[in-house]
């Protein structure tokens, strides 16, 4: 292979690594565990440990889908060159810590995503439209149907006549539900890679009546145990679920947000038949994986600020949508907002424990312009510097 060829390799390599360190050092690395830590339910540092390991694993298991749509499936007609891929990594990733410098709620999917199709258009490429209208579907309903569950579950949990040892299992049988269906890569592809599967092809079964028993016997089984654990120990259970809750949207983060840092490099490296896509989704983990370690507690303590108001059973009333949405948004491979799914979630949280004056409108509104900014100004100008560089 030319030198020159595999030192701009090697540049975006590095370029793929800085972005996943961002990732991990940002909000996607201290969300799932700052309600945790705003409850007293676990340390920051210990906090931090849990994100990066549970990030790193979730991003080698679950991160192919939406690494393949950025790497290939927001632009037609061409693949990105690997100067491309530097300007898509170094301004997504320069965006990102602009934003965590100046604490501006930047979103890394939008960032990335818009930075992706500027330089893919500005290249001569064809607007994919039916994953840019999937993709503009779950930004708009995100922040509706997850601070609409979050509410919903919020109302719930405080009401004298739905005693938690009951509603707590309850809920926590809805997310077994969903994560005995979850797809990983190591069970194997589509359908067949989820641990419901797995259980059917064990038992020697097969078919919707087989799957439905199996997820039911799970969901079940997990809901029971939550119910004997709260009932012996209420506030020592509602902390164990909360941490379980936010171990579970670390993963799907990183399933997630992998994609993000590693999607571009793919195409590139499939030409270059430089190494598999299980070694990069491990490259990328590793990078989450660091950043978690070393950039994620500054920003765990800044947010566990916002959310020591809430308590444990607001803070789990955010992350179940929380992981509810990140895990249908890795099923579709769609670049989703950390950021914004779990903001969307405290707002209605809050919104049913303290009425309108739990919401600060202004504030929301201001993040919601930051958000759409993200995207506006990455593809911006990821398009001018693609026309004019490359």
């Amino acid at each position: 292979m030319d030198p020159a060829l595999i030192a701009l390799v090697a540049g975006a390599a590095l370029a793929s690594l800085f972005m996943a360190w961002v990732i991990g050092a940002g909000s996607s690395g201290a969300t799932p565990y700052a309600p945790a830590v705003g409850a007293n339910a676990i340390a920051t540092m210990r906090a931090a440990l849990l994100v990066g390991v549970f990030g790193f694993l979730g991003a080698v298991t679950q991160g192919g889908n939406v690494s393949e749509a950025i790497g290939s499936g927001l632009v037609g007609g061409i693949s990105l060159p690997i100067g491309g891929v530097i300007l898509v990594l170094v301004m997504g990733a320069g965006l990102m810590a602009v934003g965590i410098r100046t604490g501006y709620p930047i979103a890394t999917a939008f960032t990335v995503t818009g930075a992706v199709i500027g330089v893919g258009l500005a290249l001569g490429g064809t607007p994919v439209w039916p994953k840019y209208r999937q993709i503009a579907a779950v930004w708009v309903l995100t922040p509706f149907v997850g601070g609409g569950i979050a509410f919903a579950i919020a109302s719930l949990l405080p009401r004298p006549d739905v005693p938690e040892r009951y509603s707590i299992p309850a809920l926590v049988g809805v997310v077994g539900a969903v994560l005995v269906n979850v797809r990983f890569a190591f069970l194997g592809e589509g359908p067949a890679g989820t641990i419901r599967a797995a259980g059917q092809r064990t038992l020697g079964v097969d078919g919707l009546a087989s799957a439905v028993g199996v997820t039911g016997l799970a969901s079940l089984a997990l809901a029971g145990l939550v119910w004997w654990d709260v009932r012996r120990d209420e506030r020592g259970g509602l902390r164990r679920v909360l941490l379980a809750l936010g171990s579970l949207v670390a993963f799907s983060a990183g399933g997630s947000q992998v994609g993000l840092a590693v999607g571009p490099l793919l195409p590139l490296l499939t030409e270059v038949d430089a190494v598999s896509t299980v070694a990069v989704l491990v490259g990328g983990g590793v990078g989450m994986l660091v950043g978690s370690w070393t950039g994620a507690p500054r920003m765990i303590k800044s947010l566990a600020r916002d959310y020591s108001s809430l308590g444990p059973r607001r803070s789990i009333s955010a992350l179940v949508p929380s992981f509810l949405i990140a895990q249908v948004a890795v099923l579709l491979g769609v670049p989703v907002s950390f950021n914004e799914i779990v903001v969307s979630a405290i707002i209605g949280s809050g919104a049913a424990v303290g009425g309108r004056k739990a919401v600060d409108a202004r504030k929301i509104l201001l993040t919601i312009g930051a958000w759409a900014g993200s995207f506006g100004l990455s593809f911006a100008l990821a398009y001018a510097a693609g026309a004019l560089l490359l």
